[in-house]
């Protein structure tokens, strides 16, 4: 629930997160959480599980952070969302497109779904951080700033994962290009490519990579890790 637009006269920074219920996305809220504590800043929390993320709003207990669960791949559900700020907050300072999904999309798929499952990957991975990006823009002014997520996996291929790669490597693309469309008007946009990290996610990924090798879990994280400059999740 966000707060009237009484709230909005807070000097810190207006802090929008997606999938925060999860992952990087818990530990980047937990974070930020500190940072608005500090900075007497905002911090919406926006994710598509409710018990999850209500959860974790809990934990906080502050009346700076706040919760929205909203279907990234929703037109409507992201224009409501962006209305929703547009009164409650009036702007946003910083947007972190952090949610996202993986599964393994090996090209020997014969299910007749797997076409649709590649295509909903990239869509939630993809264009739903255009999406957002699109409707919050309006409240977005100089010195803003867009951070979106991609991987180390959108710098390198991987057998068996290529909507995942591609998704990777096009948020890499599509931050390129919106920092130069939205540079002149002073907003920054960036993307980071975590490494490994232990997420949920992760493990079933390595489950699915040492299943397809016909190997251990074990020795598929010794040779990712022995790629990494620090090796270790």
């Amino acid at each position: 629930v966000l707060p009237d637009r009484g709230m909005t006269t807070t000097p810190g920074p207006r802090v929008v997160l997606t999938g925060a219920a999860g992952g990087i996305g818990r530990a980047l809220a937990q974070a930020f959480a500190r940072t608005c504590a500090a900075q007497g800043g905002r911090l919406l929390l926006v994710d598509r599980e409710a018990a999850p993320l209500q959860a974790l709003v809990a934990e906080f207990d502050s009346p700076q952070v706040h919760s929205a669960v909203c279907d990234l791949g929703s037109d409507e559900a992201v224009a409501a969302l962006a209305a929703s700020l547009a009164q409650g907050w009036g702007g946003v300072d910083v947007l972190i497109n952090n949610a996202g999904t993986e599964y393994p999309t090996p090209l020997d798929d014969a299910a007749p779904q797997a076409n649709a499952r590649w295509a909903a990957l990239l869509d939630n991975n993809v264009t739903s951080m255009l999406r957002l990006t699109r409707a919050l823009l309006p409240l977005m002014g100089e010195g803003a700033s867009v951070i979106n997520q991609s991987s180390i996996w959108g710098r390198i291929g991987v057998a068996g994962f290529s909507a995942y790669s591609a998704s990777k490597h096009a948020v890499v693309g599509l931050t390129r290009s919106l920092a130069f469309e939205l540079g002149p008007q002073g907003i920054r946009v960036n993307a980071v490519c975590p490494g490994w990290v232990r997420t949920a996610a992760a493990l079933r990924s390595l489950a699915a990579m040492a299943l397809e090798r016909g190997c251990t879990e074990a020795e598929v994280e010794r040779e990712i890790l022995a790629r990494q400059a620090v090796p270790q999740m």
